[in-house]
């Protein structure tokens, strides 16, 4: 099952408690659907909830997403990386913990970036204002981390993965893009274990109008998943 709460995002400029009411809203809907696993696919609510989620929970598995400074830090050769983060997540206890605990003896440049995952949840990836405007935008947040000499750019925000045809020419040859999705993967897949065997049915469920969930899926690449989306009800915007 896969629930996006289209109504109410993006996260990043919005308050704590009501990022925390809503990732626990979601996750009671989900253990009540059955769900023996919950992946908080969302930088921004696992830095305000995922605590919480799983204080109420604490029989279900559950996975956050975080920045992958622990991998960047490692990697550096510069010892000098930035971390691409919304506002919330910027600001939050969790990334400085991260930091302090993954990071020591290299420069972390922590910058948020307000209205990229708006951007991205627009659709309009591949639009001549897309592509022009936003790109200059884009441009002038990187380069003067590049010139710091930061060679690792953390994507800490799940949105980001939608930009890296913005990001790679920026940093080509210069950093490294780093993205944690792939690692969330394998953790879900090794915590679900032989339960993930067999069969299976993609459920897609949106706090919205499922038009809007249906329409992004071909724009963002996941056109191939084949799957109709309906309203989740009960979760609709307030």
């Amino acid at each position: 099952t896969y629930l996006a709460d289209t109504g109410h995002v993006p996260y990043g400029s919005k308050s704590e408690a009501f990022i925390q009411g809503r990732v626990l809203a979601i996750g009671d809907h989900l253990v009540e659907r059955g769900c023996g696993l919950i992946v908080v696919a969302c930088n921004t609510a696992t830095a305000a909830a995922i605590t919480a989620l799983r204080q109420r929970h604490p029989g279900i598995p559950v996975v956050g997403v975080e920045p992958g400074v622990k991998p960047a830090a490692a990697s550096s050769q510069s010892r000098r990386i930035a971390v691409l983060a919304t506002e919330i997540t910027a600001r939050s206890e969790r990334l400085q913990r991260l930091i302090a605990d993954h990071a020591q003896g290299v420069a972390v440049q922590v910058e948020p970036c307000p209205g990229w995952a708006t951007r991205v949840e627009m659709l309009d990836l591949d639009g001549e204002e897309f592509a022009a405007g936003f790109a200059t935008e884009v441009a002038a947040k990187i380069r003067p981390l590049l010139a710091t000499g930061a060679d690792r750019i953390v994507l800490g925000c799940t949105h980001y993965s939608f930009l890296k045809p913005l990001l790679a020419p920026l940093v080509a040859g210069k950093a490294e893009l780093v993205d944690v999705a792939d690692a969330v993967a394998r953790q879900v897949v090794r915590l679900a274990g032989a339960s993930a065997a067999g069969d299976a049915r993609l459920v897609l469920l949106t706090t919205a109008r499922p038009e809007r969930l249906q329409a992004a899926l071909p724009v963002l690449g996941l056109g191939w998943l084949g799957a109709r989306c309906t309203q989740s009800a009960g979760l609709s915007p307030v």
